[in-house]
């Protein structure tokens, strides 16, 4: 079905796959295995179009390249499978010579260089700004602990109807106390200790703490590829990352119970590229799933800047704190939300693994 050296096909780092005539699979590579978790068994002779789920209007392009022979090149499309979130690729469409009707499709995923490469250019300022803020949370923090006793002693002499005063004074001292303590975590981060981290044990941990506590009324489902190896990581501040997770998935449902699955999976197709230029592969994928309304639509692009928060409480600090996180730790957060549907998906690179080990 395919001319020339198989070990070329098999060995292509993108996902490929072999159209017939009819727009149905007729052959895959490894990388476009990962691609769609699945085997080449599962997808051969099922439309594509059932498969990759494509965000532009492609038929029309496509019927043409097919028509006149011709290849069909777009970028920067949204490209999901049914199993996960959609991923910003490059798609590349050809006629396959010697077999007519027979198309050639390329799957590139987009390196998330741009992305990277601005959160890098922002980063000096961002930490000087950061840097402003811990000074003034701490600051702030001494008057506040000065008003907060204050009131305090002046309920003492007060009317219970007096009194509800007084205690808003200190709840309020007290909520305000708790956002500057959140503000300061952002310089106190330690650096992580950088070791073998098995997901699925931190996944369990932060499971069962979120069901003793914010998510003790919804529930949660383990869709984990037991195979998965070790990630690098800092098993710790992994764990605080996958709690908040979750503790926003649980908030998304108000109260009202819900589903939140979390999923495990390898992905060997996607790498990202540092701002130092060099790429690195990512292939072990975490993501929290919840059937909560999803995000706002104005802030949908901005959840992971600070005090950016689609509640009427939220501080907006749990998820800038989660993506400094895992950027520190070398791994990439990302999100995709539709009403009842909101994937938050953190990518991780393989440990590194001793010749002793391997032996």
């Amino acid at each position: 079905m395919i001319d020339g050296d198989d070990a070329i096909w098999t060995s292509l780092p993108v996902p490929g796959l072999i159209l017939d005539t009819s727009d149905r699979i007729v052959r895959i590579n490894p990388a476009a295995e990962g691609f769609l978790n699945s085997s080449a068994k599962a997808v051969i002779g099922v439309p594509v179009w059932d498969i990759l789920m494509v965000d532009a209007p492609l038929e029309e392009a496509f019927a043409r390249a097919r028509q006149i022979g011709t290849p069909l090149f777009v970028n920067d499309v949204d490209i999901g499978t049914g199993s996960r979130a959609p991923l910003q690729c490059n798609l590349q469409i050809a006629p396959l010579g010697g077999s007519p009707g027979h198309m050639l499709v390329l799957v590139s995923p987009r390196e998330l260089a741009g992305r990277m490469t601005q959160n890098h250019s922002v980063k000096s300022a961002a930490k000087s700004a950061i840097g402003m803020a811990e000074m003034m949370a701490h600051e702030i923090k001494n008057p506040l602990a000065g008003i907060t006793g204050a009131a305090q002693l002046l309920s003492m002499g007060l009317s219970p109807d007096d009194l509800e005063l007084t205690d808003l004074i200190v709840s309020e001292s007290r909520r305000i106390v708790g956002i500057l303590d959140q503000v300061e975590q952002f310089g106190n981060v330690t650096a992580p200790r950088l070791q073998p981290v098995n997901i699925h044990d931190v996944l369990d941990r932060a499971r069962r703490s979120a069901l003793l506590g914010f998510a003790a009324d919804m529930t949660v489902i383990e869709a984990y590829d037991p195979s998965l190896p070790s990630a690098s990581g800092d098993p710790d501040q992994l764990l605080q990352v996958i709690q908040n997770l979750l503790k926003n998935a649980a908030e998304a449902a108000g109260g009202q119970g819900g589903t939140i699955t979390l999923r495990t999976y390898y992905e060997q197709s996607l790498r990202v590229r540092g701002s130092d230029g060099a790429g690195r592969s990512l292939p072990l994928q975490i993501e929290v799933i919840d059937d909560g309304p999803g995000l706002p639509a104005d802030i949908a692009d901005d959840v992971f800047d600070p005090f950016v928060s689609g509640r009427e409480n939220g501080t907006g600090l749990g998820l800038a704190l989660a993506a400094k996180i895992i950027s520190e730790i070398g791994g990439w957060i990302s999100v995709s939300s539709v009403p009842g549907r909101t994937i938050f998906r953190i990518s991780l690179a393989r440990a590194q693994t001793t010749d002793k080990e391997n032996g």
